[in-house]
């Protein structure tokens, strides 16, 4: 008899916990789709932002930039290097001036981005065997403007210079494979991993749509906290109808309910997009659920943990703006990780973002299983049990305040 009462009684607990979080989450969706501004966050920037900046770096490379040329050799070489390059696809001659003073002009008006200047003595030099120079003025407003037109301009000389040097190995009777060798010795093979078209957008993509996940969690809870702050005056941060679970309850309910949401919008972030856009997508995608499982439990309690001390919603919203041109810089992506500082290597390492971007891009980008990434799989989950514990001892807090006042 007593057992059975012991057993009724434990599965009207069990019934008592479960109704009370089914609670919290009914509640907390409600909340969320009550709130305009929380569903653009959630929803609408989720859906929107990905397919936005995708859609705004889709032409991942530049192709023929114009560029000047000033021919003051005017001899057959230095047309047949203008000729040639002309023929790259990262630049074009837009124009030929007879000196610098019009070339100038033309690239102070953004006419063109870049002034290949070819001197008087070009001809001179090769056919005397001395070494020929040749000047380019890049226009460095833009490092893919400066890229174009040195890879195209080096690219050429090389080949002109190779076909130089043949012509003087002919001229000594030395032809064929022999010359071939003499002329270039060293021969090379440019294999580019890992981004084989240098698009822009294959590296920096991967790096915006994890962020776009991280801030727009960060943000969206950042915006409830702050509502429920005004709506109670700023008294307290839980409302008196979720709270009588007590702070484990009330975490692990909104938590649920963030999880739930994001999961969904993880999926079409990370594996919609990036195939409709042909972004690097070389990874397992267990590999990529995997190491997604503690990034978004991180992310929500270090976003429900910081949520506790926004007094509005605006600050949020200041916080959100601050932190993401950081975290763009902290993941390493942007700014070589090696050349970042001691303190600024520690403060990285309590975003759950800057391991997040890591584990992606080596996964989805490098093609990395989960053991390649034990370093940031680790860490997420380090940072995931400690913002746990600091969310339920911050909503405990909150619980415990409220209960003063109302009392």
């Amino acid at each position: 008899m007593n057992n059975s009462k012991h057993s009724l009684s434990a599965k009207d607990k069990w019934f008592s916990i479960f109704t009370e979080l089914h609670h919290i989450i009914r509640n907390e969706f409600k909340t969320i789709f009550k709130d305009r501004g929380v569903v653009i966050v959630f929803i609408v920037a989720s859906l929107v932002y990905p397919m936005l900046y995708c859609g705004l770096y889709k032409n991942e490379t530049l192709v023929d930039v114009p560029i000047a040329v000033v021919n003051a050799s005017k001899s057959e070489k230095a047309r047949a290097y203008v000729r040639q390059i002309d023929a790259s696809p990262d630049v074009k001659v837009a124009a030929k001036y007879f000196n610098m003073r019009e070339a100038k002009t033309a690239f102070e008006a953004k006419e063109v981005h870049g002034i290949v200047y070819i001197p008087e003595d070009f001809d001179k030099r090769l056919n005397f065997n001395e070494q020929a120079n040749l000047s380019i003025y890049c226009d460095m407003s833009s490092f893919l403007y400066y890229r174009a037109l040195m890879q195209a301009a080096n690219y050429t000389a090389l080949h002109v210079g190779k076909e130089v040097q043949l012509e003087r190995l002919a001229d000594k009777g030395i032809t064929g494979e022999s010359a071939e060798i003499a002329a270039e010795p060293i021969s090379f093979q440019n294999n580019i991993l890992f981004n084989g078209g240098m698009g822009f957008a294959s590296f920096l993509m991967p790096v915006i749509l994890m962020l776009i996940i991280h801030q727009t969690l960060f943000f969206g809870i950042g915006m409830l906290a702050g509502t429920a702050r005004e709506e109670n005056r700023f008294s307290n941060l839980i409302s008196n109808s979720i709270h009588r679970g007590g702070a484990l309850r009330v975490v692990l309910g909104k938590s649920i309910c963030y999880f739930s949401m994001y999961i969904v919008f993880s999926f079409y972030i990370l594996y919609v997009v990036p195939r409709v856009f042909n972004l690097p997508h070389i990874g397992q995608w267990m590999d990529i659920a995997t190491m997604m499982l503690p990034f978004l439990l991180a992310t929500i309690f270090f976003s429900m943990t910081v949520s506790v001390f926004l007094p509005n919603r605006e600050t949020g919203m200041i916080i959100f703006l601050f932190f993401s041109l950081i975290l763009l810089f902290l993941s390493g992506v942007s700014w070589p990780q090696s050349n970042i500082n001691g303190f600024w290597k520690t403060l990285s390492w309590i975003f759950p973002a800057v391991h997040g971007i890591q584990a992606y891009i080596k996964i989805n980008s490098m093609g990395a299983d989960i053991q390649h990434i034990n370093y940031e799989y680790i860490n997420l989950w380090i940072l995931t049990a400690v913002y746990f514990l600091t969310t339920i001892a911050s909503y405990k807090w909150q619980i415990n305040k409220s209960e003063l006042v109302n009392s």
